[in-house]
Protein backbone atom coordinates (compact mmCIF):
# COMPACT_ATOMS: atom_id res chain seq x y z
CA UNK A 1 0.00 0.00 0.00
CA UNK A 2 1.14 3.46 -0.80
CA UNK A 3 0.06 5.92 1.24
CA UNK A 4 -0.21 9.94 0.34
CA UNK A 5 -0.37 12.80 2.36
CA UNK A 6 -1.01 16.51 0.98
CA UNK A 7 -0.38 19.30 2.80
CA UNK A 8 -1.18 23.28 3.17
CA UNK A 9 -1.82 25.64 5.86
CA UNK A 10 -5.26 25.35 7.18
CA UNK A 11 -6.23 22.02 5.01
CA UNK A 12 -9.06 24.06 3.70
CA UNK A 13 -7.99 24.94 0.38
CA UNK A 14 -5.35 23.71 -1.66
CA UNK A 15 -4.34 20.53 0.45
CA UNK A 16 -8.38 19.35 0.25
CA UNK A 17 -8.39 20.07 -3.41
CA UNK A 18 -5.35 17.86 -4.03
CA UNK A 19 -6.65 14.89 -1.76
CA UNK A 20 -9.95 15.29 -3.91
CA UNK A 21 -8.58 15.48 -7.20
CA UNK A 22 -5.76 12.58 -6.17
CA UNK A 23 -8.57 10.61 -4.73
CA UNK A 24 -10.66 10.19 -8.09
CA UNK A 25 -7.93 9.49 -10.47
CA UNK A 26 -6.80 6.82 -7.79
CA UNK A 27 -10.08 5.61 -8.05
CA UNK A 28 -10.61 5.26 -12.03
CA UNK A 29 -7.20 3.88 -12.00
CA UNK A 30 -8.85 0.95 -9.97
CA UNK A 31 -5.96 1.47 -7.12
CA UNK A 32 -8.01 1.90 -4.56
CA UNK A 33 -6.22 -1.03 -2.62
CA UNK A 34 -3.22 0.31 -3.46
CA UNK A 35 -3.03 3.77 -2.85
CA UNK A 36 -4.03 5.95 -0.32
CA UNK A 37 -4.89 9.85 0.30
CA UNK A 38 -5.55 12.01 2.70
CA UNK A 39 -4.59 15.79 3.64
CA UNK A 40 -3.43 17.99 6.30
CA UNK A 41 -2.56 21.62 7.66
CA UNK A 42 0.35 22.68 9.36
CA UNK A 43 -1.53 25.09 11.27
CA UNK A 44 -4.54 24.29 13.73
CA UNK A 45 -7.27 27.12 12.75
CA UNK A 46 -9.78 24.80 10.98
CA UNK A 47 -9.26 21.77 12.84
CA UNK A 48 -12.71 19.55 11.60
CA UNK A 49 -13.93 21.91 9.60
CA UNK A 50 -15.29 21.06 5.90
CA UNK A 51 -13.16 22.73 2.93
CA UNK A 52 -13.70 26.40 2.00
CA UNK A 53 -16.93 26.59 0.52
CA UNK A 54 -15.42 28.22 -2.62
CA UNK A 55 -13.06 25.54 -3.03
CA UNK A 56 -15.98 23.03 -2.93
CA UNK A 57 -17.84 24.85 -5.47
CA UNK A 58 -14.88 25.33 -7.81
CA UNK A 59 -13.95 21.66 -7.45
CA UNK A 60 -17.38 20.51 -7.81
CA UNK A 61 -17.74 22.70 -11.22
CA UNK A 62 -14.93 19.81 -12.85
CA UNK A 63 -16.62 17.10 -11.08
CA UNK A 64 -14.64 16.02 -7.60
CA UNK A 65 -16.93 16.17 -4.43
CA UNK A 66 -14.87 17.40 -1.48
CA UNK A 67 -17.75 17.68 1.17
CA UNK A 68 -16.76 14.28 2.86
CA UNK A 69 -12.84 16.23 4.19
CA UNK A 70 -12.30 17.45 7.44
CA UNK A 71 -9.66 19.65 7.76
CA UNK A 72 -6.52 18.43 10.69
CA UNK A 73 -3.87 18.68 11.77
CA UNK A 74 -0.47 17.10 10.89
CA UNK A 75 1.31 14.93 13.54
CA UNK A 76 5.05 13.82 13.70
CA UNK A 77 3.54 10.38 13.62
CA UNK A 78 2.12 11.05 9.88
CA UNK A 79 5.91 10.38 9.01
CA UNK A 80 5.42 6.95 9.55
CA UNK A 81 2.20 6.42 7.92
CA UNK A 82 2.74 8.23 4.79
CA UNK A 83 5.31 7.21 2.18
CA UNK A 84 4.90 10.63 0.37
CA UNK A 85 4.08 14.29 2.33
CA UNK A 86 3.62 16.45 -0.09
CA UNK A 87 3.68 20.13 0.64
CA UNK A 88 1.66 22.99 -1.50
CA UNK A 89 4.57 25.40 -0.81
CA UNK A 90 7.90 25.98 0.56
CA UNK A 91 6.91 27.80 3.62
CA UNK A 92 4.79 24.60 4.65
CA UNK A 93 7.58 22.02 3.19
CA UNK A 94 9.97 23.89 5.70
CA UNK A 95 7.02 23.41 8.67
CA UNK A 96 6.94 20.65 7.94
CA UNK A 97 11.09 19.31 7.95
CA UNK A 98 11.03 20.58 11.05
CA UNK A 99 8.74 17.98 12.63
CA UNK A 100 10.13 15.23 10.50
CA UNK A 101 11.61 12.47 12.26
CA UNK A 102 15.21 11.82 11.33
CA UNK A 103 14.02 7.70 10.52
CA UNK A 104 11.37 8.70 7.98
CA UNK A 105 12.54 6.86 4.68
CA UNK A 106 9.61 8.28 2.38
CA UNK A 107 9.31 11.40 -0.03
CA UNK A 108 8.83 14.97 1.51
CA UNK A 109 8.86 17.60 -1.13
CA UNK A 110 6.90 20.08 -3.16
CA UNK A 111 3.85 18.91 -4.55
CA UNK A 112 3.81 20.41 -8.22
CA UNK A 113 7.41 18.67 -8.19
CA UNK A 114 5.06 15.85 -10.16
CA UNK A 115 3.28 18.49 -12.42
CA UNK A 116 4.46 19.95 -16.06
CA UNK A 117 4.25 23.32 -15.48
CA UNK A 118 7.53 25.08 -14.98
CA UNK A 119 6.16 28.61 -14.86
CA UNK A 120 5.36 27.23 -10.78
CA UNK A 121 6.64 25.62 -8.12
CA UNK A 122 4.09 26.17 -5.42
CA UNK A 123 0.78 25.32 -5.50
CA UNK A 124 -0.63 29.44 -4.54
CA UNK A 125 -3.10 30.42 -1.58
CA UNK A 126 -6.31 31.12 -2.83
CA UNK A 127 -7.62 31.86 0.46
CA UNK A 128 -7.65 35.77 0.29
CA UNK A 129 -8.46 35.88 -3.51
CA UNK A 130 -11.27 35.52 -5.92
CA UNK A 131 -12.46 32.76 -8.15
CA UNK A 132 -9.44 32.61 -10.74
CA UNK A 133 -7.40 31.61 -7.83
CA UNK A 134 -9.44 28.48 -7.05
CA UNK A 135 -9.46 28.34 -10.87
CA UNK A 136 -5.79 28.30 -11.15
CA UNK A 137 -5.17 25.43 -7.87
CA UNK A 138 -7.37 22.98 -9.80
CA UNK A 139 -5.70 23.38 -13.03
CA UNK A 140 -1.70 23.01 -11.07
CA UNK A 141 -3.32 20.14 -9.28
CA UNK A 142 -4.70 18.13 -11.80
CA UNK A 143 -1.32 18.22 -13.99
CA UNK A 144 0.63 17.17 -10.50
CA UNK A 145 -1.87 14.52 -9.85
CA UNK A 146 -1.28 13.17 -12.96
CA UNK A 147 2.14 13.41 -12.59
CA UNK A 148 2.32 11.76 -9.16
CA UNK A 149 -0.03 9.09 -10.30
CA UNK A 150 2.34 8.04 -13.23
CA UNK A 151 5.26 8.27 -11.00
CA UNK A 152 3.69 5.58 -8.28
CA UNK A 153 1.91 3.34 -10.98
CA UNK A 154 6.09 3.09 -11.94
CA UNK A 155 7.10 2.54 -8.45
CA UNK A 156 4.21 -0.03 -8.23
CA UNK A 157 4.71 -2.26 -11.33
Amino acid sequence: MTKVLFVCLGNICRSPTADGIFRELVSKAGLDQKITVDSAGTGDWHVGKAPDSRTVAAARKRGYDLSVLRARQVKTSDFDEFDYVLAMDKANLADLQRIKPEHFAGHLGLFLEFGNRSDYREVPDPYYGGADGFELVLDLVEAAAEGLLTHIRQRLY
